[in-house]
């Protein structure tokens, strides 16, 4: 044992350990990466399974059908009649809560109004309460089918369906469980400001509070069905806001007996024809990826799942031979199995990755990806913290041949001797102000993008944009030369070592964090500003420094956010309009991680680069 703790303390004063940690933190991304494409493979993926035995998907018989599809024809005669006459949104509503009314339901109606980018997002909801027959009114499950979709198409079919089904439920007997009907104006701003007031969560300036309430809401399904003719399959949107998804029992329900009950195909991220080979499970997990990093509401559930309901939306698409009965009996066995439950979803998982309809990875699989694309960043900072701690000082010895000289050779033997050069290491101490004030200051500074882009108008906001990214072009240069020039004397070597400590230990610690809450948004900004660890001053090469800050700027915020709007066919002013709307509607957290995480660790990598360390201390010293 004395010799094992011997050899350690000779190791960790060898100054080869120091060279390590680059070639550490790179295979740590390369296997992070590796370990993400292995993720589609049948071996490290599972098959799906009902874990709450309560549900029972699939075991009862459904009976919605027949004269229930004259009702529907005559609801959907209704709408369309609304729709044509070009009714306001309170006659819309007035003309629902007569039909609501007229089935035997106690009916509710809600005023909102939302500002964001310049914009006013009002409206009126309208909502019915069926009291279960068997309940006490301690729990109910909603079913939200807006007068448009996201997409901004009249929702047709599928507010017909939903009154109908209403008037279906109103005639049975065995509900446990009240239930909702939810028909707000449009699917974004409506169902977060309906259910923000269910849960008392609202700003009572801009939202209104509930007439009526029912219990604790056990789930939610949202109808969106514009289209006009029959459907092939389901395509079931399960994306929820900031990247939150609900239960995978609810998910497994409505595929079992969508193909086990109905004989319907249900697709997945807009994979309408899946082969379950690598190439198609691999698009499916990427798509489902970027949804959940941008954390933007893909439909009307995505509202519930923030307040634990598990809520999904149903879209039928295709061309087949399903009608909407055979929707509208999915939908009741859905809800035939959400009675069944004694408590809240919670057995099966709210972290997953779907592969395809039948075959998910878990957490505890997917999650060692993106801890080891952030511990990068973790293990380049603690080496960074260690090395500024030394000085590399070289030092001349004389030789003595035969330890002693004789006064006639004095002279050609002091010519003759051979120098020894050595380079020790020797402790010194950090100078961490300066490097401690500029991380910080870099850090606060990301307000400034997140409150323009938040706040400005947006008719403004592309040029807005342009110039902001003619800025942070110009920022990292304009911050090196102050820094080089114009300050009482330059930034040494180690000052710059602790520069990019700080912020990449932030870095780290930031992504390390947000990957157990939002993983794919961590991978995503984690794999972009992989090049930051790799960063270091170059005085004497111009080139390379060059080309370092080119390749920074490459990948930028910015840069990206640009390029990925051209990639996705939509403009900049859109993307930045849809984040503002995220963050004052729906508390959309991505432009706070993308500004307040991402951006500053940017800076202090350009910073970094484009350095010119006091030659003082920037070499080594050399002592006699």
């Amino acid at each position: 044992m004395p010799r094992l703790i011997s050899a350690v303390l000779v190791l960790r004063r060898d100054p080869r350990l120091l060279k390590l940690p680059p070639y550490i933190s790179l295979l740590c991304i390369i296997v992070g990466v590796v370990w993400l494409l292995v993720l589609p493979l049948d071996q490290y993926s599972r098959r799906t399974y009902i874990s709450e035995n309560a549900l029972l998907p699939g075991q009862v018989h459904t009976y919605f059908g027949g004269s229930d599809q004259n009702v529907f024809r005559a609801y959907r005669h209704e709408i369309d009649a609304l729709y044509t006459a070009n009714k306001s949104n309170i006659e819309v509503n007035d003309e629902l809560e007569r039909i609501f009314k007229g089935v035997g339901l106690k009916v509710g109606r809600q005023n909102y109004t939302y500002n964001s980018g310049g914009n006013t997002y009002g409206g009126e909801n309208v909502y019915a309460i069926l009291q279960a027959p068997r309940g006490d009114a301690t729990e109910a499950i909603v079913l939200v089918a807006a007068w448009k979709n996201v997409q901004e198409e009249l929702n047709r079919n599928g507010l017909a369906l939903a009154l109908a089904l209403t008037r279906y439920f109103r005639r049975w007997s065995l509900w446990s469980k009240d239930i909702i009907l939810v028909v707000p104006p449009d699917s974004r701003a409506g169902p977060q400001a309906w259910v923000d007031a269910y849960h008392d969560a609202h700003d009572p300036a801009s939202v209104a509070s509930l007439p009526i309430k029912s219990g604790a809401l056990q789930g939610a399904i949202a109808l969106d069905y514009p289209q006009e003719s029959r459907f092939e399959s389901v395509h079931i949107v399960y994306d929820g806001v900031n990247g939150q998804l609900p239960n995978l029992d609810l998910i497994n329900s409505v595929v079992n007996i969508a193909s086990g009950q109905m004989g319907m195909e249900s697709s997945l991220q807009r994979m309408w024809k899946h082969s379950q080979k690598y190439d198609d499970n691999l698009k499916t997990v990427l798509r489902g990826m970027l949804r959940q990093a941008l954390g933007h509401a893909s439909g009307p559930h995505s509202s519930f799942i923030p307040y634990h309901v598990d809520a999904v939306t149903l879209q039928p698409v295709g061309n087949g031979w399903h009608d909407e009965m055979g929707l509208g009996r999915l939908v009741e066995g859905m809800f035939r199995s959400l009675n069944n439950l004694l408590e809240k979803l919670h057995q099966s998982f709210f972290f997953y990755l779907l592969i395809h309809k039948h075959r998910f990875v878990s957490i505890g699989t997917y999650l060692p990806s993106a801890m080891l694309v952030a511990a990068n960043f973790t293990i380049m900072a603690i080496a960074l913290w260690v090395k500024s701690g030394y000085r590399e000082v070289e030092k001349t010895e004389k030789k003595e041949i035969n330890g002693e000289e004789k006064d006639g050779e004095a002279k050609e033997a002091k010519e003759a001797e051979p120098v020894l050069k050595t380079v020790e290491r020797e402790n010194v101490e950090r100078q961490t102000l300066l490097p401690l004030t500029l991380v910080a200051g870099c850090q606060f500074i990301g307000v400034v993008p997140l409150f323009i882009f938040n706040q400005t108008s947006s008719s403004l906001l592309t040029p807005i944009f342009i110039l902001f990214a003619l800025s942070n072009a110009a920022l990292p240069h304009l911050a090196s030369y102050f820094l080089t020039n114009s300050i009482y004397k330059p930034p040494t070597t180690q000052q710059y070592q602790l520069i990019k400590s700080f912020s990449l230990l932030l870095l780290g610690m930031f992504l390390s964090s947000l990957a157990t809450l939002n993983f794919s948004l961590a991978f995503l900004i984690g794999l972009l500003s992989s090049p930051l660890s790799f960063t270091q001053p170059w005085p004497n090469n111009q080139v390379a420094r060059y080309a370092q800050v080119s390749l920074l700027h490459a990948l930028s915020p910015p840069t990206v956010l640009f390029v990925g709007s051209l990639v996705g066919g939509v403009d900049v002013r859109t993307v930045l309009e849809e984040a503002a709307f995220g963050w004052h509607v729906w508390g959309l957290y991505t432009p706070l991680v993308v500004w307040c995480v991402w951006w500053p660790a940017w800076i202090a990598g350009c910073l970094v680069v484009l350095g010119q360390p006091g030659t003082e201390a920037g070499g080594k010293e050399k002592r006699a």
